[in-house]
């Protein structure tokens, strides 16, 4: 294929542009929907339209696991392994009150199974250990 048909070719599939000052340069065919779009006047009038972004906490910087966490905690949202771990400190304080021995080896395997769960799911700073049926019978 020649230079021109190529150059035309791409024209049409709007991959090669040609600016005046510039010369030719790629354009990928999103920016050259949305620059059709902003020329066209499509962004005119949205809402904050040439306002300052406002953001919600001091630190503008983006973090997403903190805006993932505030979202969280605004809407009551706890993490898998927060609820497990809940639910793990409630069996171990069931279990103290444990004096048959059948009891007492239940509550630790079901124990042991959400320990379990709860390391799969969390931070390894929040892991727990597995609890030894010995020191409870």
């Amino acid at each position: 294929m020649k230079k021109d048909q190529l150059e035309k070719e791409l024209q049409k599939k709007e991959i090669l542009m040609k600016d005046e000052q510039t010369g030719w340069y790629y354009e990928d065919h999103i920016t050259a929907i949305i620059k059709r779009a902003e020329k066209d006047g499509a962004f005119d009038h949205l809402p904050g339209k040439g306002k300052p972004i406002q953001f919600d906490d001091d630190d503008i910087s983006y973090n997403p696991q903190k805006r993932l966490n505030k979202i969280m905690k605004d809407n009551h949202i706890l993490p898998s392994w927060v609820k497990l771990s809940k639910e793990i400190e409630a069996l171990k304080e069931e279990l103290k009150s444990y004096t048959v021995e059948y009891n007492i080896r239940k509550t630790v395997e079901e124990i042991n199974k959400k320990i379990v769960n709860h390391n799969l799911s969390c931070p390894p700073s929040a892991q727990k250990r597995k609890l030894n049926i010995n020191d409870y019978l």
